[in-house]
């Protein structure tokens, strides 16, 4: 079912060259800040042409309301829309469904994008390459915790060798739209808000490398990360929910990608070598490799239960067999 529509003015006209997808749930006032800064970077490099499409979560709060009055006022193309099926997942794929650009660039409500971001995306995406790239992400707020940033001054590209998870970020993921049309969509178990709690992102990015397409992490493109985390509880919380997602991840694709095994073996080892003295996983943030084991398994263990009880199909899986079906 396609999302319901909250904007005002529909848009029309040439598609635009990017699109930037914003999901939001019931953080009206982070959200605005992030709005407004894509639209500076959007003026600040208007010769790339832009559009802002934001997909409210089925938020409670004044989210709908300000929504439509930004529309109305937006020197952008702005699309506001309504996907009431819960999970961040649901959210994207939603946004997926309504994006027009040729380039797709997924930013979280609580990000704001650096004013030369377009800039830096247009230079890598000059060569039209078919690829997933993520960009750096900062802590916006030097009293958040630095947790959920990238900061490698290093290009790099996804190999077997490196764990998914953080690879890319979910906050700062950008793509041309053919390698979303050929990916497909995001698997709704997974994600902030899904049973498995976080890793729809990660998940996307391993379909991309089991279809040959590369995964790349550039130093700029940065998007600075307003997370509001400062105190330990809520930074292990998300250390588990993380860990959830991945243990999730690794049951769902242990036949075709078997090489995921191996981070949970090096995580066993490293969890064991912390008994003995060893390095924690997070030194600065005194983060243990325990709860990664631990949710790992609780994780893989609560797929094995949706797939047992024979949960409603994700819309990935009921596109394949639809696809499936046609082709007989």
């Amino acid at each position: 079912m396609m999302p319901a529509a909250m904007s005002p003015r529909p848009q029309q006209g040439p598609a635009p060259a990017v699109s930037f997808i914003v999901c939001t749930r019931d953080r009206v006032a982070v959200l605005e800040p992030c709005i407004s800064s894509i639209q500076a970077a959007c003026r600040a490099h208007a010769d790339f042409a832009a559009e802002l499409v934001v997909v409210d979560n089925g938020s409670t709060d004044s989210t709908a309301k300000r929504l439509a009055s930004i529309a109305e006022l937006s020197d952008i193309p702005f699309t506001a829309i309504c996907e009431p099926r819960p999970g961040l997942a649901a959210a994207r794929n939603a946004g997926l469904e309504r994006a027009r650009g040729r380039v797709l660039v997924f930013v979280d409500d609580d990000c704001a994008v650096h004013k030369d971001y377009l800039r830096d995306l247009q230079r890598h995406y000059a060569a039209g390459e078919r690829v997933i790239r993520g960009g750096r992400v900062e802590i916006g707020d030097p009293r958040d915790l630095p947790f959920t940033i990238k900061r490698s001054p290093v290009r790099a590209r996804l190999t077997p060798d490196v764990h998914p998870g953080g690879f890319v970020l979910g906050c700062n993921m950008t793509m041309h739209r053919d390698v979303a049309a050929r990916i497909g969509r995001f698997d709704e178990r997974f994600g902030a808000g899904g049973p498995l709690r976080s890793a729809e992102d990660t998940d996307y990015l391993v379909r991309a490398v089991l279809l040959g397409i590369p995964v790349e992490y550039v130093p700029d493109m940065t998007i600075y990360h307003h997370h509001g985390r400062r105190d330990r509880k809520a930074i292990e919380k998300l250390h588990r929910d993380y860990s959830m997602g991945n243990g999730g991840l690794c049951l769902k694709h242990i036949r075709h990608a078997p090489w995921l095994l191996r981070h949970f073996y090096w995580s066993m080892r490293a969890a064991l070598r912390e008994l003995r003295k060893g390095p924690l996983f997070d030194r600065e943030l005194k983060l243990s490799h325990w709860p990664i084991i631990g949710m790992n398994l609780l994780g893989a263990a609560k797929f094995a239960v949706l797939l047992l009880a024979k949960s409603p199909k994700t819309t990935e899986m009921r596109q394949e067999q639809q696809a499936n079906a046609e082709a007989r």
